[in-house]
């Protein structure tokens, strides 16, 4: 049902298609690359989602939609989430686009060129990616690695 008006057709509201929006959105790659991120340390710790629904004290189908991507969690949920899956803050805060990466001075070409190493793999599946470049980032946060025998004592 359209209506005329000075030239232009009005369409009701109720039937546009906002559909195309969402292809749109600059932020979605983040949060699907997040969700496949929490999904795979999850599964790294084996937690049911439910089990880590339990720890978090986040509802179970929220944890599912983050995993899918469909929703950014808060701060506070991904410290949550951080806590519970025995990762720093930091971590989860980097992939979630919240923190700078590398920002203790390691070698910003190195992690990128690491990175799309990992990317291009194509023996890993994308969520082996993902996972496998969380790792690497989060040992990156952690810093250089001391010397080998920096901890022998004597």
């Amino acid at each position: 049902m359209r209506e005329r008006s000075s030239g232009l057709f009005l369409i009701p509201f109720a039937h546009v298609s906002f559909g195309h929006m969402a292809e749109q959105d600059p932020w979605r790659a983040q949060r699907k690359a997040l969700g496949a991120f929490i999904r795979a340390q999850r599964q790294l710790a084996n937690l049911s989602l439910r089990q880590l629904a339990e720890l978090t004290n986040v509802s179970n189908p929220y944890l599912s939609q983050v995993e899918r991507g469909l929703h950014e969690p808060s701060v506070r949920v991904l410290t949550s989430i951080a806590r519970a899956l025995n990762l720093s803050a930091e971590t989860l805060l980097a992939q979630a686009g919240l923190l700078e990466r590398a920002a203790d001075g390691a070698d910003h070409a190195a992690v990128k060129e690491t990175e799309a190493a990992i990317r291009a793999d194509p023996a890993l599946t994308d969520a082996q990616k993902e996972a496998l470049i969380g790792v690497y980032r989060s040992y990156v946060a952690k810093g250089p690695a001391p010397p080998e025998g920096a901890d022998d004592i004597g």
